[in-house]
């Protein structure tokens, strides 16, 4: 397999900007996100939803059933985490952190054809576990709670294990590799990845442990050729210079956004980079 798989649309991945990028935000959105209601899942609804091991926890993550939603049916699934909460930008740019402030997997499914799943992070033990909205909480409790989340789904909501995709943003892109193939058991469980803005590896100053390029590395070894979508505000050159340098084999789809918006919101409009996103979804959930 070559190292990278580009794939364009009408620009080219690395692309540097000389003049101001367009602010998102002078467009209008052709998609709004089901609002979060309380009860028992449904088509066409978004609730909040904590797993029966976790009950008397303040944990939680948040469901979306597809509009075409059948009892008994199998659905692929998108299962998205969050990037970090409290962050602001001059733009107006903001994310708060928790599961129900995500994004990605409606825009991407259009609300249709696809579970969409929106993970916790989380810290404490016993029964003072909960959310947190800054990076990774206690690894093992996050990895661990997505893990069970899965079997819950396949079980409970029709979900095709064959057909899981993770899913962030910002934070959540870089967990796409330091949760996502955090080990064996949970690498496994994805068929390829959605990361938009950062990326494992690539900034060794973040705060958390395991920022290292050889720790990246060593996560980045459980791959193992699987497709990685990757896109950025701006432009993806720092990422593709790195994964260039380190000569991991792999199926790579560069996107470069061009918008100054640190933002997952750009699924919500009709651009040329989500119907590329969208073509991208469907090639790796008809893959074998």
């Amino acid at each position: 397999m070559n190292w990278f798989r580009f794939s364009f649309l009408l620009l080219a991945a690395g692309t540097v900007y000389a003049a101001p990028l367009p602010d998102l935000g002078s467009l209008k959105p052709d998609l709004v996100i089901p609002e979060l209601r309380e009860g028992k899942p449904a088509p066409g609804h978004r609730v909040r939803q904590t797993l029966p091991g976790y009950a008397g926890t303040r944990v939680y993550h948040v469901l979306y059933l597809p509009e075409d939603w059948q009892p008994g049916r199998r659905y692929p699934v998108i299962a998205e985490y969050a990037g970090n909460g409290g962050y602001t930008n001059r733009y107006g740019d903001i994310s708060l952190g928790w599961p129900e402030n995500s994004r990605l997997g409606y825009g991407l499914s259009g609300g249709r054809g696809c579970l969409w799943i929106c993970l916790p992070y989380i810290v404490g033990r016993g029964n003072e576990r909960a959310n947190t909205n800054r990076w990774w909480g206690d690894i093992a409790e996050t990895v661990g709670y997505c893990q069970a989340a899965m079997r819950w789904l396949a079980a409970e909501y029709g979900a095709d294990t064959n057909r899981l995709v993770l899913a962030g943003f910002s934070r959540g892109a870089i967990g796409c590799n330091v949760l996502g193939l955090h080990d064996e058991e949970t690498s496994w469980l994805w068929r390829a990845f959605f990361a938009h803005s950062h990326y494992d590896g690539v900034n060794t100053n973040w705060p958390y442990q395991g920022a290292d390029r050889a720790s990246a590395l060593e996560r980045l070894q459980r791959l193992r050729g699987r497709p990685q979508w990757i896109s950025q505000e701006g432009g993806v050159k720092a990422t593709e210079d790195y994964l260039r340098t380190i000569k991991i084999p792999g199926d790579f789809t560069f996107v470069p956004l061009p918008f100054r918006n640190h933002t997952d919101a750009w699924v919500l409009y009709d651009l040329p980079e989500r119907r590329q996103a969208r073509e991208w979804l469907a090639r790796v959930m008809q893959m074998p």
